[in-house]
């Protein structure tokens, strides 16, 4: 049975982020969505918590996707659980230098976890949960950059903050 790992901080999960699902979900067995905190982010919109129920909410349709989370290295949660494929997502050249730079690390740590490269459907290779959160502290409508599902708690959520 085949398990990969996509990982990230999905502070909120986009329709960027379902595309890499969906398509993951299609080429493994099982994906587990895996939650982590990023230490080089800021105070994220969303606690883990709620990311992880937002994140439940919108894979339900995919009957071997899961949501986990997990405090410590991706390499680690993966030896952990007996993993040994990561999927990425890219959207632009500079995600490719990063993620390159990540996977190659990893792959020093443990060499038997590798590292696959997704290419965001170009529809939306321009969203990132950044800009999102950036769009959505001004009132302007993330309609069509996130799941139709969590744009209430998205709503909700900058009506508290402000």
């Amino acid at each position: 049975m085949s398990t990969a790992i996509y990982p990230g901080s999905f502070d909120p999960v986009t329709l960027g982020h379902m595309d890499i699902i969906s398509r993951s979900s299609k080429i493994f067995d099982r994906v587990v969505v895996c939650i982590l905190n990023n230490s080089t982010k800021k105070t994220p919109l969303f606690s883990r918590s709620e990311r992880v129920n937002m994140l439940n909410d919108v894979v339900k349709k995919f009957g071997n996707v899961e949501v986990m989370q997990y405090d410590g290295l991706l390499v680690d949660f993966a030896k952990e659980n007996n993993i040994s494929i990561i999927v990425r997502g890219l959207r632009e050249i500079t995600d490719f230098d990063s993620e390159l730079q990540m996977a190659q690390g990893n792959h020093m740590v443990s060499p038997d976890i590798e590292t696959i490269f997704l290419a965001t459907d170009p529809r939306f290779s321009f969203i990132s949960s950044s800009m999102v959160r950036e769009f959505a502290s001004y009132g302007k409508s993330v309609k069509g950059f996130v799941p139709e599902e969590i744009l209430p708690l998205i709503e909700a959520k900058v009506e508290i903050n402000q």
